[in-house]
């Protein structure tokens, strides 16, 4: 077992659900944004339809609960807890890293959902520096079939890496490697940052390698570098790293810097995403689907049901929102003409 992995799942969890990790003079952006009311619809709120096709599987609204825990005992509550909503609700479930479990298969029941969540779109989720640290096709198909999931997240996350006393910070030659890994791992291959958003020249080298979706995870929400600081013991290095307390590229520019390199290609936004207004101006903005972690999370240390009851708060508001635009479907929200940029 990998003591050093392990505590620092513990200390990143135990962060996470007791302090204030938000970034610093940064939002999502989403708030600079306003629809414009339609006072007639002509349609039926029980008409609408949120319900879409992601990777050849439905789900019954664009929403997915974004990797988050894993790999320690505590996870296995919480991963539970959300995969249950997930099921529950007919939506989509990213389990997070799984390094843990590829190292210590004895920690494969903290992420393992299927049993609670047979039907729900699961994704792996593996550091993509791990490449270049001695993982190859046979660990992510490992990480895969451990949990029976039907797509491979690969998250980005330099500045956590840089900031981290045991970071991995080697990301020369990423985009090859992960060239070859879209082309041979036989699920489909997801990129995502963590909290730092995609740029459009970072977007259009994925789009090159073949990625089958981007989640562009920008700033705005839960802030990566402000979590390692509160690991850091030492004076310079906690100064260092709170100098990254603001830095990324909001959730809205993120997307929109990304929908424009791939207008083709599948992208989910995360990074902030609270509320179902959120999630409406998101995909409205052009993303096909909606990632949420932190506020998820602290409902997940409740309960089940306290996830539930969040999502569904989410999902009536993006129903609602798409009412009042006489839109009424995911589809059609996504090339709405009612957006516009205070």
């Amino acid at each position: 077992m990998n003591h050093q992995n392990q505590k620092r799942k513990k200390d990143h969890l135990n962060i996470t659900l007791s302090e204030y990790t938000s970034f610093k003079d940064v939002t999502t952006g989403l708030e600079k944004y306003h629809f414009i009311h339609q006072a007639l619809p002509e349609t039926d709120l029980k008409d609408i339809d949120l319900s879409t096709e992601i990777f050849g599987k439905q789900v019954k609204a664009p929403i997915i609960i974004s990797p988050m825990v894993g790999g320690i005992q505590a996870a296995k509550r919480l991963n539970q807890n959300l995969a249950e909503a997930a099921q529950t609700l007919g939506l989509a479930m990213g389990i997070g890293s799984q390094r843990c479990l590829v190292d210590d298969s004895e920690v494969t029941e903290t992420y393992r959902v299927r049993p609670i969540a047979p039907d729900i779109l699961l994704f792996a989720n593996i550091g993509a520096v791990q490449l270049n640290y001695g993982f190859t096709i046979k660990e992510l198909l490992k990480a895969v079939k451990a949990i029976d999931a039907d797509a491979l997240v690969l998250h980005l996350n330099p500045l956590q890496e840089a900031l981290q006393v045991e970071g991995n910070t080697d990301f020369s030659g990423l985009a090859k490697k992960i060239k070859m890994v879209c082309s041979e791992l036989p699920v489909p291959v997801v990129i995502k940052e963590v909290g730092c958003g995609i740029s459009e020249e970072t977007a259009a080298m994925l789009v090159e390698a073949g990625v089958a979706a981007i989640d562009v995870a920008g700033a705005g929400g839960t802030c990566w570098s402000e979590i390692e600081r509160m690991r850091i013991d030492d004076e310079t290095k906690i100064k260092v790293a709170s100098e990254f307390a603001s830095w990324g590229i909001p959730t809205a520019d993120t997307l929109v810097m990304t929908r424009k390199v791939a207008p083709d290609l599948p992208i989910i936004a995360s990074g902030g995403i609270k509320t179902g207004m959120d999630a409406a101006k998101a995909i409205a903005l052009g993303a096909d689907a909606v990632g949420i972690g932190g506020p998820l999370l602290l409902a997940a240390d409740k309960s089940s049901d306290d996830v539930i009851n969040y999502l569904e708060e989410v999902i009536c508001v993006l129903r609602i929102v798409m009412f009042c635009l006489g839109t009424n479907s995911i589809d059609k929200l996504k090339r709405s003409l009612f957006l516009r940029k205070i």
